[in-house]
């Protein structure tokens, strides 16, 4: 049985790295104070994030204890198909890049239910205010909170809801820094998460290299695929266990872009990072964060597969299971990182708080930016200040995060985390991005089209949900997208009359040489992965 106790070196490691944090984010904090008392400087930061600040803070926001332990949780039942999440985000991003950005930058956009008020109306932007403050509180925020308290109960035996609360506090006061705090942590954040993601990494190929008698990490990550052929494929057979968390080519050129296409291009807690810079800046954090992107599987799926080729082997039995004796895949990763040497520990372990932190703080910045000026402005007092907006949003990260502490407890019963956000998120992502999409670009889109869409986007993904559970979420995810896109078409002729419009500039879509020569790279990298693990 391993150790659930930080050694007195992994305290002091743990410690450095949230000396660094606090005290970076307060430097932060004090040389901008006096843009924080404006919604445009503490919700996007306006002007003051540079291109590596906003790539590192796209990638912050977006890996958590999701990915560390439920994507590695994953990979040691799905295997490495369960990265086209990660790798398809590489390529979306750079479509986000290219057509979206230039869109919400020229016409000042701050957050996504503000494009929907000046676009359709304000009736269908406060439906999708209201579903998105819902689904960040109660599926995002929630499920961070459980994974991340569930990683510190296992790996240092800490009691599960004093963790929940100590994740809350560390967050809460990273948030109520606003976004210059968060974006520039988030720097600090990803460069820990990287440096003990791979200590993680290193331990377990070289656990499988020595189990088998050989040496070294290239040697265990050889043996990975020798002692485990069915985990590394990309593409999942019709008839495989996981056929419906990943179905086939579905996850190459089907729903798996419209999934990817709304998170990194209509979601207020991802895009909004690059909503207070220059174009060109943006595009260059954005191509940033693609490029880091690639590297997120080698973090956290290899890990997974290693624990599952060495539980094959007899090890980890009683790691892996749960209190009723079931085989919990969430385990893999807090098991794997308790068998770290003294120091390295402390570093996965920073890693790993690094990563809940830092998107805890991305996604309680987003509650409370949609719920300041989308909400609280619009509905309960228009004449409100800029000082007391702030105010406002600070108050709902704290009430935003105290009732995903009420909630996150209530997900203990769940086999794979990961695949149950993806497959929640689910129900709203058809509706929204049909509702960008046609509105970004085509004009006849009208708001009784859009308001169609937000009203029938979770009822028709529920009818599909619970009258035809064998169809694949990703197949239904498609199928409901093709569904309101088609109605959205067709009562828009209908009704013949004319749009609101946001203002497009064509000539804004052409990008750089350089952003050409990085996409060029990442789609190279990209043909070759699917390619060798097809």
């Amino acid at each position: 049985m391993h150790s659930t106790r930080l050694h007195p070196l992994d305290f002091v490691v743990f410690a450095l790295y949230f000396i660094v944090v606090a005290t970076y984010g307060y430097w932060i904090w004090r040389r901008k104070q006096a843009g924080n008392n404006t919604t445009a400087g503490y919700f996007l930061a306006e002007g003051a994030l540079t291109y590596w600040a906003i790539g590192a803070s796209l990638i912050a926001s977006n890996i958590s204890a999701e990915h560390f332990i439920g994507m590695s949780g994953s990979g040691f039942a799905i295997g490495l198909a369960i990265s086209t999440y990660e790798w398809m985000s590489a390529a979306t991003l750079l479509v986000v890049a290219i057509f979206f950005i230039p869109v919400y930058l020229k016409n000042h956009i701050y957050t996504m239910p503000q494009f929907l008020r000046e676009r359709y109306s304000p009736l269908v932007a406060t439906l999708m205010a209201v579903f998105w403050l819902l689904a960040y509180v109660f599926v995002n925020l929630t499920s961070i909170l459980y994974l991340g308290a569930l990683a510190l109960e296992l790996t240092t035996g800490l009691d599960f809801y004093a963790a929940i609360s100590g994740l809350a506090v560390f967050a809460i006061l990273i948030t109520i820094g606003g976004m210059r705090v968060i974006g520039y942590t988030d720097v600090v954040q990803v460069a820990v998460l990287v440096l003990g993601g791979l200590a993680t990494v290193w331990l377990a190929l070289d656990m499988v290299a020595e189990h088998y008698g050989s040496g070294g990490i290239l040697s265990g990550l050889a043996l990975l695929r020798e002692k485990a052929p069915s985990h590394f494929h990309m593409i999942l057979p019709k008839g495989h266990p996981y056929y419906k968390d990943l179905p086939g080519l579905t996850v190459l050129i089907g729903a798996m872009w419209i999934n990817n296409l709304n998170y990194w291009g209509c979601n207020q807690y991802i895009i909004q990072r690059a909503l207070g810079a220059d174009l060109n800046t943006a595009r260059k954090g954005i191509l940033f964060a693609a490029f880091l992107k690639l590297l997120i599987p080698v973090i956290v799926v290899l890990p997974g597969i290693a624990a599952f080729v060495l539980h094959s082997e007899g090890m980890f039995q009683a790691e892996m299971k749960d209190a009723a004796g079931v085989v919990k895949p969430d385990h893999a990763y807090p098991t794997l990182l308790n068998l770290l040497p003294m120091g390295m520990k402390g570093l996965a372990f920073a890693a790993l708080i690094a990563a809940i932190v830092a998107s805890l703080a991305g996604k309680a910045n987003s509650v409370a930016t949609i719920f300041s000026l989308d909400i609280y402005k619009r509905y309960f007092d228009k004449t409100a200040s800029e000082a007391k907006l702030v105010r406002v949003g600070k108050t709902a990260v704290v009430v935003s995060m105290l009732l995903a502490i009420a909630v996150a407890p209530q997900l203990r019963s769940l086999e794979q985390t990961y695949q149950f956000i993806q497959e929640y998120m689910s129900f709203i992502t058809p509706g929204a991005f049909a509702i960008f999409l046609l509105g970004m670009f085509w004009r006849r889109t009208t708001a009784a089209a859009a308001l169609a869409a937000a009203l029938l986007t979770i009822p028709l993904s529920a009818i599909y949900k619970f009258f035809a559970p064998e169809i694949p979420f990703l197949d239904r995810l498609g199928w409901v997208f093709v569904i309101i896109v088609g109605l959205m078409i067709v009562i828009s002729l209908a009704q013949k009359k004319e749009s609101r419009m946001v203002e497009i500039d064509p000539k804004l879509f052409r990008v750089e040489p350089a952003f050409v020569v990085g996409g060029v790279i990442i789609c190279g990298i990209l043909t070759a992965l699917y390619t060798v693990f097809w």
